[in-house]
């Protein structure tokens, strides 16, 4: 469809060159598309704007002060256009990326070093924190989330699911609970964000009161004390699935879990995804896929 704006352009071009061929040419546009389209201009702006003569072009009284308004504007928004589109196509430059610190820092250590080693030419600009940090105002180019957000200006991409699992240190196997009636009397510490235990078992679902002997805003903090004996917690298999393999740590009540935690692609609606978003947003789905403690979006568990 042809703008006023795309005639704008042609319009200075032609009075640059004084010629609608030399014109054409550097568009890339027959002369006649060219001689068309500022006709179609004239049109629009009720006024000549060009002298027309076997010499060339010139400029009307009334194109003179439409070429002086126009021409530094035109130039001006196709420099910039031309940056936009190196920056949005470019597979080099800087790329800001948010997550939450307990899935950006430990579960996806193997990640960050595959990334920079498989794109040396992309700069990640990491911002690991509040998972309720806002998106948008953070200028973030892509950021990963846990559960749905509320703002309409996201597009959102569900990429799966970690579970919350009930684990305690192996040294405190014998005092663990061994019915979930149990629970509720066994020391516990918690995360606050899984403060409240909801536990799913197939169809069953319990809730679970709970006055936990210790809480921390850091989940890391709370895998830690679980680690020193003080009780059960409530955490994501992000974090524990290495210390469950390796024997430090074990589940209790392995029939029951907590919701899934549900993980999130997100970017701002109106930036158009780079070549480098797009790249990470693929190398992290991939990554994410092949882990044992994830769930991808449509997997059985």
């Amino acid at each position: 469809m042809e703008s006023m704006l795309d005639n704008l352009k042609i319009f200075i071009n032609a009075a640059d060159q004084q010629s609608l061929t030399n014109a054409a040419h550097t568009l890339g546009m027959t002369v006649a598309t060219v001689s068309r389209r500022v006709s179609d201009l004239e049109k629009q702006l009720g006024c000549e704007l060009f002298h027309r003569s076997s010499k060339g072009l010139a400029l009307t009284p009334a194109g003179l002060p439409y070429y002086r308004e126009c021409a530094d504007f035109i130039n001006a928004l196709d420099r910039r256009l031309d940056n936009l589109d190196r920056a949005i196509n470019s597979p080099s430059g800087e790329l800001k990326v948010m997550a939450p610190t307990n899935l950006g820092s430990g579960p996806l250590d193997a990640f960050w070093q595959g990334f920079v080693s498989r794109h040396p030419d992309i700069a990640l600009r990491i911002k690991l924190g509040d998972p309720t940090e806002d998106v948008i105002s953070s200028q973030a180019d892509i950021a990963l989330r846990s559960g749905p957000q509320t703002s309409s200006s996201l597009i959102q991409k569900l990429v799966g699911t970690i579970p919350l699992v009930l684990v305690a240190a192996r040294a405190a196997a014998g005092k663990l609970p061994s019915t979930v009636d149990s629970l509720g009397a066994c020391p516990s510490i918690a995360a606050e964000m899984f403060s409240d235990w909801v536990l799913h078992s197939g169809d069953q679902t319990i809730e679970v009161p709970k006055k936990h002997r210790h809480i921390s805003n850091d989940m890391q903090v709370t895998l830690n004390l679980v680690k020193a004996g003080a009780g059960v917690a409530l955490l994501p298999m992000s974090m524990l699935h290495d210390s469950l393999q390796n024997g430090e740590l074990v589940q209790v009540l392995p029939q029951w879990q907590g919701p899934q935690r549900e993980i999130y692609l997100v970017w701002p609606y109106q930036r158009t995804l780079s070549v480098r978003a797009r790249l990470f947003r693929e190398g992290l789905e991939n990554f994410l896929h092949a882990q044992p403690w994830f769930y991808a979006t449509g997997a059985s568990q």
